[in-house]
C-alpha cells in the first residue's frame, strides 16, 4: 500500500540512491558529488528538529522524498521555508511528487510559515509543471547562477504563499507539531 509518511534514518539508503542519478548526471541539483547514506541521515535528522522530511513508500520500497528547509538564515526570514522534492526517476509520472507536496505543504502551512520557495534549475519541464499545478506562482529567474557540467544555468524562483497576513506566532518545529 502506498503512503506518505515521516522519513526515518533507516530511509537514508533509499532516499540517496535516488537522489545520486540527480547529482551525477544532470544539473537539477547544483551539488556535485551525491551525499553518502550516512550524510543523508545525518540531513534527515537535522532537518527533522524544525521542518517536515517526507518519504512515498510504495510498500515495496521508497519511491521519492520532500521536504522543508531554511530559505535563509537571517532571523527575518523564518516565516519562509524553501521546498524540496525528487521521485525516483523510473517512478517518476506518478503522482509522487504531488502526493509528498500535498502533505509536505499542509504540515508547513500547520506550523506557522507564510510562504514557501522552491528553486529550480532551468530548463525542467516537469518540475515547473508540478510547481504551478501546487499554487506556485513564477517570481524570477537568477541567469546563469551555477556551473555544473561544463555549463552555466539559470536558477527559477517559485513562490507559494501558505499563509494570508501577518504572522500571529512563530512557527512550531516540527518536531513540536501534533501530527
Amino acid at each position: 500500500m502506498s503512503a506518505v509518511r515521516v522519513a526515518a534514518p533507516a530511509d537514508a539508503d533509499a532516499i540517496a540512491a535516488i537522489y545520486a542519478p540527480y547529482v551525477r548526471e544532470t544539473a537539477i541539483s547544483f551539488e556535485e558529488v551525491p551525499p553518502t547514506p550516512a550524510e543523508m541521515a545525518r540531513r534527515l535528522t537535522s532537518t527533522l528538529e524544525i521542518y517536515p522530511y517526507l518519504v512515498f513508500d510504495d510498500g515495496d520500497g521508497v519511491l521519492g522524498y520532500a521536504y522543508g528547509s531554511v530559505h535563509r538564515a537571517k532571523p527575518a526570514y523564518r516565516w519562509s521555508v524553501e521546498t524540496t522534492v525528487y521521485a525516483a526517476r523510473h517512478a517518476q509520472r506518478r503522482g509522487i511528487g504531488r502526493a509528498l507536496y500535498t502533505e509536505l505543504l499542509d504540515l508547513l502551512t500547520r506550523q506557522g510559515f507564510h510562504s514557501a520557495f522552491a528553486g529550480i534549475a532551468l530548463p525542467n519541464d516537469q518540475s515547473v509543471g508540478l510547481h504551478l499545478s501546487m499554487g506556485f506562482v513564477y517570481l524570477g529567474t537568477f541567469a546563469e547562477i551555477g556551473f555544473k557540467h561544463g555549463e552555466l544555468h539559470d536558477l527559477g524562483w517559485w513562490r507559494r504563499t501558505l499563509a494570508e497576513g501577518k504572522p500571529r506566532r512563530e512557527p512550531i518545529p516540527f518536531k513540536s507539531l501534533s501530527r
